[in-house]
């Protein structure tokens, strides 16, 4: 976790530019605040613009009303409601000629107190394009407990150093935390037109350009999971999508984690299609359905919680959605399936 002791000697607080996309994050939006500014006097030189997607609850209320207590923040509009181009919209309408660092924050996750000027610091000191840092996923409820317990599992994270690993080094693609606004300009930001996986997208321009990201990962947040099955189901076809649409553009040949879930999807599918005719083949998804559920019994043991139970069902959902929309993707091209 990081350091809040460290002493600073990295980035200039009034060349940092923070953008928040929100959208209907009003019971998140003011501990967020709160966590950016803690025992922070520096954070009053950083400027923290929060872009609402036409939030209906009281999100702009909340921020209206931090903002007069703290100048630097301020809210503005987010018409296309898209989180990625929040963050456009962030640097096109309130960067100045001092900010040199764009660092972006989710309303929805748990930040130490001085995350931004880690951030900061950090990618100045590795002389990197782009930083990322870890994130830890956390859960309130049972069902959350479950989604967090069966992320942490290389079934759930693939691997991601990102996701709870522990390895800093230099990445392809990680949580995006912080960016040297030059090269944002130079590669254009994010490609609003994605559904989802606009982070990897970008990184990826980001590598052609010639830059490098730094995965640091002494500096870590905790993320929450979505707390219901329906929407991590939801969560994970967007990544399906998205994961799909950018192979597509840049013709990418997918890493082999990235191409196991719609594997397994296909492989349920046909198990299920050609079942009438050989019915042994549906030992492949029991097999498969018998390692999920040995993995959220493993978990409950570890966590000593009933809770753990819920990994099993998470992992299907995040293997399977994941899967469904990067084929359907793939089937059908740039058309549709958002």
């Amino acid at each position: 976790m990081l350091d809040t002791s460290a002493i600073r000697t990295g980035a200039d607080p009034a060349t940092i530019l923070v953008a928040i996309p929100t959208l209907n994050e009003a019971r998140h939006i003011e501990a967020t605040l709160e966590a950016l500014h803690r025992d922070r006097p520096e954070m009053a030189h950083v400027r923290i613009v929060v872009a609402d997607g036409g939030s209906s609850d009281d999100t702009r209320a909340i921020v209206s009303d931090y903002a007069r207590r703290h100048p630097n923040v301020v809210l503005i509009d987010n018409p296309d409601m898209l989180q990625s181009a929040a963050v456009n919209r962030v640097v096109e309408c309130c960067s100045e000629p001092q900010h040199e660092i764009l660092v972006r924050v989710d309303a929805h996750s748990r930040y130490p107190d001085g995350y931004v000027l880690a951030v900061a610091d950090s990618l100045l000191a590795r002389d990197v394009a782009a930083l990322a840092t870890v994130m830890d996923t956390v859960g309130q409820s049972c069902v959350q407990k479950g989604v967090a317990w069966a992320s942490d599992t290389r079934l759930g994270s693939g691997g991601s150093g990102h996701r709870g690993g522990a390895v800093s080094g230099y990445v392809d693609h990680g949580h995006h935390a912080g960016f040297r606004l030059d090269i944002w300009r130079r590669t254009g930001g994010y490609d609003t037109g994605f559904v989802a996986n606009e982070d990897a997208e970008l990184d990826h321009r980001i590598g052609l350009a010639g830059g490098r990201i730094w995965l640091d990962a002494d500096i870590r947040l905790d993320y929450l999971a979505r707390d219901t099955l329906r929407k991590l189901g939801k969560q994970y076809w967007r990544y399906g999508l998205g994961r799909g649409q950018t192979v597509l553009k840049h013709r990418l040949r997918p890493r082999l984690r990235q191409m196991i879930p719609p594997a397994v999807t296909a492989v349920i599918l046909l198990s299920v299609l050609l079942s009438p005719l050989f019915p042994p083949v549906l030992l492949l998804p029991l097999t498969y359905l018998l390692i999920l559920a040995a993995t959220a019994v493993r978990l409950a043991v570890t966590h000593r919680s009933a809770c753990a139970l819920w990994a099993a069902p998470a992992l299907f959902l995040m293997h399977n959605c994941f899967g469904a929309g990067f084929l359907t993707r793939l089937i059908l091209g740039g058309r549709g399936a958002s």
